[in-house]
């Protein structure tokens, strides 16, 4: 009782500080990201759907999977913002389903642009076998498996807090994943952070390991020499998207670690999870649909396509 009474009292310290430092204010630059990544990836992902070449290729497929991982991301960290800067109180049931959704759809992006690059890698290494090792529906498969893999841990989490939740911390005022998963006993938090530190490390071995491979398997073909180079440009935008979407996930696991110890001054970690949540998180899922989606000359020329053939439809509607 007198943990989740604690945790209580943070969290209403945790409001206080927010307000004192103004800093609901970052809800500004977040509606503006979300807002303008929620108008550009249902126009990217209604190109891949619409095409049928295009949902026939295992790249798209997962390209389309980041976009709408992102998409709920941002749709529910965005009301998670809104509610905390503005004092609503959101239901422990729903916070704790808000800490699983933003948790799973974080990692299902990870481990999707991980398996892009795996991809990629694939591609170029085995082209005469490509399309029989990554048939469309192998790739739904593997999609699928993403959202599982990325839900599992997430969601029995969930359940876990829900057994052990009480009463008397029906009263929060703000509802962040850095406390919920905070609040969790030192024995299940040694679980939090393998959960994190084993799929980033994987993640980052197999990402380090293909873009190796595909070096020395291409160095030789001149694709490199050029300072501006196609393959150049492409790893360039890759990387930077890359070390993007990785760190904000570093800088919540030292939130975590943050989190536990009490010497930390309180309006440090209130700035650091602010910060993350409202500008870090946020950088990825806005530079995603310009480096992974209209870069693919593929995409750009279907959102052509639809964009020219609206006005000769709406032309031949006026004449009849």
């Amino acid at each position: 009782m007198d943990g989740f009474s604690k945790m209580s009292n943070l969290t209403q310290e945790w409001f206080d500080c927010l307000q004192s430092w103004n800093l609901q204010f970052f809800v500004i630059p977040a509606t503006f990201v979300t807002l303008l990544t929620v108008s550009t990836n249902p126009v990217l992902l209604v190109c891949i759907f619409l095409s049928r070449s295009l949902r026939q290729e295992t790249r798209y497929l997962l390209v389309a999977n980041t976009l709408v991982a992102d998409l709920l991301f941002l749709v529910v960290n965005l009301a998670t913002v809104f509610c905390n800067a503005l004092g609503v109180h959101i239901p422990p049931m729903l916070c704790q389903l808000e800490t699983a959704i933003v948790v799973t759809t974080y990692c299902c992006a990870i481990l999707t642009v991980t398996a892009m690059v795996a991809d990629t890698y694939a591609a170029v290494r085995w082209p005469l076998h490509y399309r029989e090792l990554l048939p469309p529906a192998r790739t739904v498969r593997i999609v699928v498996g993403l959202w599982v893999v990325a839900a599992l841990y997430p969601v029995s989490m969930w359940i876990m807090m829900e057994m052990l939740w009480e009463k008397s911390y029906e009263k929060a005022p703000l509802c962040l994943v850095l406390i919920s998963l905070g609040s969790i006993k030192n024995t299940n938090m040694v679980g939090v952070h393998i959960y994190f530190c084993t799929a980033a490390v994987i993640c980052t071995t197999l990402i380090v390991y293909c873009y190796v491979r595909l070096y020395m398997v291409t160095k030789t073909q001149g694709i490199w020499r050029s300072r501006y180079s196609r393959a150049r440009v492409t790893l360039l935008a890759h990387g930077v998207l890359l070390l993007l979407y990785f760190m904000p996930g570093l800088v919540f696991t030292v939130e975590l670690f943050l989190f536990r110890q009490d010497r930390v001054c309180q309006d440090a970690r209130v700035w650091i999870n602010t910060v993350n949540m409202c500008i870090l998180m946020l950088l990825p899922r806005a530079f995603a649909p310009w480096l992974y989606g209209l870069r693919y000359r593929e995409i750009s020329d279907t959102l052509l396509q639809l964009l020219h053939r609206h006005p000769r439809l709406r032309g031949q509607g006026a004449v009849a």
